[in-house]
């Protein structure tokens, strides 16, 4: 009871901020307010056939998948650019492993999570690593991994090459920064064998 009121105190005097629409906080809400969790450009491809899924479409005749998904939409200086700034530059790797957890039990509901061995996060060069202090992907990943009650491994891909940032590349020139970049860790070790990282 005095924990409550006092963390109620503590509240009107430094409040917790959603980091999405940096409004109050309230009791129960954690990073996003109940708003923001309602009213954030969800996508919902994993919802849709394959041949209205505009991502999937752009792999069509190029590399062969089987699900290609997104959670969010970005919209510039909207809700979903404020949340990536707070995971990729403000320490707020929680950010991520929240949005994980949420978009991997909704990939639960809807039947996904058999069609999954590990989920496996893009990792950042140790240089660059060591700058941010943690790779805002894992952070996503062990989320992800989380809502879908899987294993994720954030050592089984390997970074081989520093590249410049991607920030002001287009897509093709993305492509190519990042083309030859990684490897796989340990090729023999069987996706089923990794453990999940909390």
């Amino acid at each position: 009871m005095l924990r409550s009121l006092w963390g109620d105190f503590v509240g009107l005097i430094f409040p917790r901020l959603c980091l999405a629409c940096r409004e109050p906080l309230m009791t129960g809400e954690n990073h996003l307010c109940t708003g923001c969790r309602a009213e954030l450009p969800y996508t919902d491809f994993h919802l849709l056939p394959p041949e209205q899924n505009p991502i999937g479409r752009r792999f069509w005749g190029k590399l062969p998948v089987r699900h290609t998904l997104s959670y969010l939409r970005f919209v510039r200086h909207g809700r979903v650019q404020n949340l990536l700034h707070e995971l990729k530059y403000q320490g707020q790797r929680d950010v991520g492993t929240a949005l994980g957890q949420l978009y991997g039990a909704e990939l639960r509901t809807a039947g996904l999570a058999a069609d999954f061995d590990l989920i496996v996060p893009v990792p950042l060069h140790p240089r660059k690593q060591a700058k941010r202090g943690y790779n805002q992907a894992a952070a996503f990943a062990n989320g992800l991994a989380e809502g879908l009650q899987l294993s994720s491994n954030a050592t089984a891909l390997r970074r081989t090459t520093h590249t410049s940032t991607q920030t002001q590349k287009n897509r093709a020139q993305r492509w190519e920064n990042v083309a030859t970049v990684f490897e796989v860790e340990n090729p023999t070790e069987p996706a089923r064998s990794a453990h999940s990282r909390g």
